[in-house]
């Protein structure tokens, strides 16, 4: 009976421990279940929602169909910030390249989105989603009778170009190529706004921009088509970059950029279909 009785309570005490580590296990698993999915949805709250800042860096061109897609971003989903810096595209990539935070680049060629593509800082493939064409911007009315890219090399008339190592300025001496033409402006500047920008505030006769911010001036300038624009179109490409903060709400303001919605906005803008 005794020996029977040890056995007894070994076989218990041999039971209770497998039990133990069994629930140890378990207990674990959970932990790690809970812990990796905590970090799946870094950007979403409790209830699923998206939620956390997202930081663009895109080209100066975007600057008002980014605008009305992040405050469209935020009104459908509560609890998100969208930030912009708005530049040259060249200037963009370098600072993202020099570890400028961001979560998402959109480019006004896919030059400059290379050189961020190079150095390894992006989480995806870079995807077109418009494509912009040049135009002549001149002062309201036009009253220098700019009617070619030809007249801008008239002697005395002031024009503006970007620069070259921007987007639109390489788009403007391809279309200058295009054509056979020369042209020595009275000013490179860094970006396509602040080409325009000279035009608006009169400091000078003309500038070769993108359609879309001669659009967005208003009557504050008058647009010129000119056929050379055609050998000059730009691609923009959009990704998320690596490193981004919150990963969802940053690939849903991808989505809604090349989504229907947001091409309706861009296009409305006068951005061409990729």
């Amino acid at each position: 009976m005794t020996r029977s009785v040890r056995r007894t309570h070994r076989t218990r005490r041999t039971l209770q421990a497998a039990g133990a580590g069994a629930a140890a296990l378990l207990a674990l698993s959970a932990c790690s279940g809970s812990d990796a999915s905590a970090k799946s949805s870094s950007s979403k709250g409790t209830s699923g929602k998206l939620s956390g800042e997202v930081t663009v860096f895109a080209a100066a061109s975007l600057k008002e169909s980014f605008t009305t897609l992040g405050e469209e971003f935020e009104k459908a989903h509560p609890g998100t910030t969208v930030t912009f810096s708005f530049g040259g595209s060249d200037a963009l990539a370098a600072s993202i390249t020099g570890g400028a935070p961001a979560d998402v680049f959109a480019s006004a060629s896919p030059k400059t989105m290379k050189v961020v593509t190079d150095a390894g800082d992006t989480a995806g493939t870079p995807a077109t989603f418009v494509r912009n064409q040049l135009e002549i911007a001149t002062l309201p009315g036009n009253p220098d009778k700019i009617a070619s890219l030809k007249d801008l090399g008239r002697s005395g008339l002031k024009v503006v170009l970007c620069d070259k190592a921007v987007p639109c300025g390489a788009a403007a001496q391809k279309a200058l190529d295009a054509g056979g033409l020369e042209l020595t402006p009275v000013s490179y500047e860094e970006d396509v706004k602040s080409a325009l920008n000279k035009v608006v505030l009169k400091e000078a006769d003309a500038a070769v921009v993108y359609r879309t911010d001669v659009r967005a001036a208003g009557d504050k300038v008058e647009g010129v088509d000119f056929p050379e624009s055609a050998d000059a179109v730009n691609d923009y490409p959009i990704t998320l970059l690596k490193g981004a903060q919150h990963t969802d709400t940053a690939e849903a303001f991808i989505a809604l950029v090349r989504s229907a919605e947001g091409r309706k906005v861009l296009t409305g803008a006068g951005f061409l279909e990729p």
